[in-house]
């Protein structure tokens, strides 16, 4: 695992500072790449790369590397699990190699194929390739967004990274905060993709890639999931089938020349993948539990469980220190807003697994893939209650109950007025009203209206509804799982694994989201995935050879933290600090007095609004972080 930047050559600038640029981009991500690193200069472009050893420890691996050739330079970021079979397929035409890394096959392979290499790739990646003779640099992310690639373009310069940090350490880069992501973020708790929280600086898509030579920059989607066409089969061979793929999935994973371990919660999916690993390794595999010394936020007894089923070499940690000592810090590797609170235990089961591994498996992905939030049972309430509830009574009579309801701070009138607000809207506008932290009226209750205006009428649910309408399929849950795969899976859930297992230098790999298994769940009936009220239904039915019933039906509990319970206390001062100031980011966006009033009745004993609390804080935190204190607009642009 890796960290990599880049940027076109700038012509009124001396190599010797450009030089200097490159080294500032590499050291700003570090922990990424503690190992190796290196940098490359030509008349055209200029790269960075900073290594964490993990294939051939050897210096020959080490990047930017130049294909034999001398024609092509690449900088890459991640893992091709099948690179030993490419290799061996380009060996029998004749190919040679000089390392044992998978670098070089990836570089190999793109000179013999060109772009087309994307389609034989089975890994996370973030790539950038220059060609020193046509002149053109060659971008491209894996087909999750498991591996992040940020943009950076105006007038003639053009850059990228791993992380925004790195492209802030480059003089032309001047980015303003963009007021429509400062709108998605809260709605969402992250920013979505392709945008990034600075206007200038974008994502590249999942699935995309990107050429950039004298006619400009070109893009285009190279891959996609398709829900069309579902398995004819019956339910114990797609169970058989689905279960074989995923154990090569993990078998892949565990290629590696450092020690490797796994993620281990007690949940369906990491245990699954610990059951694997352990059926496919000789010696104990190494497992890491995080905990919290408070009561119904402890999932170590789980986790034990399994490890004493497969005998594991079983490492746990309880947070027991106060969230104030270190999550301004933790936050800081985001580089933006990001709200989703696991962020913290990931980071400390990310620290402990460092102690004993470089390289942990994990079992992300198996909810968007099979249906395993409770938000999808949810949902499929709503929508058997928009069938059966006749239109007209929807959408005449639920406004004039709306309009009937207590104030929106009061219980359970805040879930009714969502319930009724989902209902009389279409499904996939529905979806999103259920799902959003922030709800439209909190949000024109908090907002200030100059701020507002100058967003134009932007509506953060247009995102959920592009994609739910791209599906490939009428299947109104398939279109929700592609919704989420598109949107809270790589905004959210791979950014968080990404950015807590890199700051403790640690490789993570999903093998859930191995594209082969994402392919064939998307193509299972959705009838198999959620099954009443039971989740991933057609997984379990997979893994019940491995687990048992307690681990695979017992009530999931996610990566929870006790948030109402630290607002409260352990960041009590924090919030009382960063609500009650008159230059802040917040101050920016919202009438701090409405603000007060609500963190004033959450530590009355009110919890209403306790996640929206928490991503007013940590966008404050950002801010603070990466703005400072002497901002006057949303719009002020930042010193480089």
């Amino acid at each position: 695992m890796c960290g990599i930047g880049g940027f076109l050559r700038v012509q009124n600038a001396s190599p010797d500072r450009q030089h200097e640029w490159l080294s500032r981009m590499g050291q700003s991500i570090l922990h990424r790449g503690p190992d190796a690193g290196g940098v490359y200069l030509d008349d055209g472009v200029g790269l960075v790369h900073r290594r964490l050893s993990i294939i051939d420890l050897s210096e020959a691996g080490n990047q930017p590397m130049v294909s034999m050739s001398g024609r092509y330079v690449v900088v890459f970021n991640g893992e091709i699990y099948n690179f030993p079979e490419i290799r061996e397929r380009l060996e029998k035409q004749g190919v040679t190699f000089r390392t044992h890394s998978d670098t070089e096959v990836l570089l190999t392979l793109y000179e013999t194929e060109g772009e087309r290499c994307l389609d034989e790739l089975n890994g996370m990646f973030a790539i950038a390739i220059w060609d020193k003779v046509d002149n053109h640099l060659f971008l491209a992310r894996d087909r999750l967004g498991k591996k992040p690639l940020y943009l950076y373009s105006a007038g003639s310069h053009f850059a990228f990274s791993s992380e925004i940090k790195a492209l802030l350490e480059l003089p032309f880069v001047k980015p303003a905060i963009r007021q429509d992501a400062v709108k998605d973020y809260f709605f969402y708790q992250y920013v979505p993709d392709g945008k990034s929280i600075f206007s200038g600086i974008e994502k590249l898509f999942p699935g995309e890639c990107l050429r950039v030579d004298a006619s400009g920059i070109h893009r285009r989607r190279y891959w996609d999931v398709s829900f069309d066409k579902p398995i004819d089969l019956p339910a114990h061979e797609i169970k058989s089938e689905l279960a074989t793929l995923i154990e090569d999935s993990v078998r892949i994973r565990m290629l590696s020349d450092v020690p490797l371990g796994a993620f281990l919660s007690g949940g369906v999916d990491s245990s699954a993948v610990v059951g694997l690993m352990a059926k496919l390794s000789q010696d104990p595999v190494v497992t890491c539990s995080i905990g919290f010394d408070t009561e119904g936020y402890d999932e170590v007894v789980y986790a034990r469980q399994i490890a004493n089923q497969f005998h594991t070499d079983h490492h746990e940690y309880t947070v027991r220190e106060s969230v104030t000592d270190q999550f301004r810090e933790i936050a800081r590797y985001f580089d933006e807003p990001f709200a989703d609170p696991s962020f913290i235990p990931t980071f400390y089961v990310s620290k402990l697994a460092r102690q004993a591994v470089t390289v942990a498996l994990a079992g992300d992905g198996g909810d968007e893939n099979f249906a395993g939030y409770s938000k999808y049972t949810v949902d499929q309430t709503e929508n058997n209650l928009r069938r059966w509830i006749p239109g007209p009574i929807r959408c005449h009579l639920f406004p004039t109950l709306l309009k009937g309801l207590q104030p929106m701070n009061q219980w359970p009138s805040r879930k009714a007025k969502s319930l009724l607000s989902a209902l009389m809207r279409e499904p996939d506008e529905g979806f999103f009203l259920t799902n959003a932290f922030f709800s439209r009226p909190l949000w024109d209750y908090l907002v200030r209206q100059d701020f507002e205006r100058q967003l134009d009428g932007y509506d953060p649910a247009s995102l959920t509804s592009d994609y739910y309408h791209r599906a490939d399929t009428d299947d109104h849950l398939s279109r929700v799982l592609y919704t989420d795969i598109k949107t809270y899976l790589p905004g959210d859930i791979l950014v968080k694994v990404d950015r807590m297992s890199m700051a403790n230098s640690l490789e993570t790999r999903t093998p859930l989201l191995d594209y082969r298994v994402v392919e064939y769940a998307a193509r299972i009936p959705s009838s198999l995935k959620l099954r009443g009220r039971d989740k991933k239904h057609i997984l379990k039915e997979s893994m019940k050879p491995l687990l048992s019933d307690d681990i695979l039906y017992r009530k999931k509990m996610g990566f929870s933290v006790p948030l109402a319970q630290w607002l409260r206390n352990e960041l009590r001062a924090t919030g009382d600090d960063y609500f009650n100031r008159r230059n802040s980011g917040l101050a920016e966006v919202f009438d701090m007095s409405r603000v007060r009033n609500l963190w004033q009745a959450h530590q009355q004993g009110q919890s209403l609004y306790t996640q929206e609390l928490w991503s007013m804080l940590m966008y404050e935190v950002w801010w603070q972080n990466y703005v400072g204190a002497g901002v006057k607009s949303p719009n002020r642009e930042l010193c480089a």
